[in-house]
């Protein structure tokens, strides 16, 4: 499996963009990728909103990715500045930068995710 790193926008609608970036990793998991997001892990534990702890979270995931030979820059709702700071680290580790937009199943799924309805087993909220 190739080693891949997620990128997708976090900040502004919160709900709908965690949700985004879990189809981000579904999308990547059904071509075959071993995809990783620091943006939804470091979220959990740093505030975004303070910005020593978001250079902290960035830092961090800029270290990971590292290990990767490909980073996704998932555009369907255009890039955030975090993501183009991930974009500018990739070219300057000569990383693969691909971008993506999600398949019409994923953003169908994700509409039934932000409207609050259950999908199989597990709610969105």
């Amino acid at each position: 499996m190739k080693l891949s790193i997620i990128e997708s926008p976090l900040a502004g609608d919160f709900k709908r963009n965690v949700a985004y970036a879990r189809l981000c990793m579904l999308d990547a998991l059904r071509r075959g990728e071993a995809p990783y997001a620091s943006h939804l892990l470091y979220t959990q534990c740093l505030d975004d909103e303070k910005p020593e702890e978001r250079e902290l979270g960035i830092q961090a995931g800029f270290a990971w990715a590292k290990a990767a030979t490909l980073r996704a820059f998932y555009v369907d709702f255009g890039y955030s500045s975090g993501m183009l700071r991930g974009k500018d680290e990739a070219l300057r580790l000569g990383q693969e930068v691909e971008e993506r937009k999600l398949p019409p199943d994923l953003m169908l799924k994700l509409q039934i995710l932000i409207d609050g309805t259950k999908i199989g087993t597990r709610e969105s909220t």
